[in-house]
């Protein structure tokens, strides 16, 4: 597996990885409904774009293919950890996350886990702060703020 920095020229690459991700992995977990307007096919990517390049965002490849990829704020928001159906439980998002939370400075890790992602965050140690129902095209999902305080 290779760790490397987002280069623009992923971001459609990660647009379709999202998507699909959330139609195979998380729809155990949530409804068609649900997982329709979480990721919808709709994504702005010139707004993906720039908002990959205001994180820090790591891209995992395996023989030269996007596995996955996450991403993080300089206030220690972990924003977004995909990781691609077919590359599930090789140990890509543990990389990714040990790469994110080892590139800010803050004292605290911030994230919005899915019901799917709430066991992998439990097990690095983060906390549910709050269950949270979020809107997404009129439709509610679940989701957990979660804190992680580095020792």
């Amino acid at each position: 597996m290779l760790l490397r920095l987002y280069q623009p020229s992923d971001c459609k690459i990660l647009a379709e990885l999202f998507y699909h991700t959330v139609h195979t992995i998380n729809a155990k977990d949530y409804s068609e409904r649900q997982v329709h307007a979480w990721a919808d096919g709709h994504i702005d990517l010139n707004r993906w774009n720039e908002s990959f390049l205001s994180h820090h965002t790591t891209v995992a490849e395996i023989n030269g293919v996007i596995a996955g990829f996450g991403d993080i704020d300089q206030t220690g928001y972990l924003d977004r950890l995909y990781v691609h159906s077919d590359y599930q439980r090789l140990g890509i998002a543990t990389a990714l996350c040990n790469e994110l939370e080892r590139s800010v400075n803050s004292p605290k890790i911030i994230t919005r886990a899915s019901i799917t992602a709430l066991g992998f965050f439990k097990k690095r140690g983060y906390k549910v702060v709050k269950e949270q129902q979020v809107q997404r095209h009129h439709i509610f999902l679940t989701n957990y703020r979660m804190e992680y305080f580095r020792p």
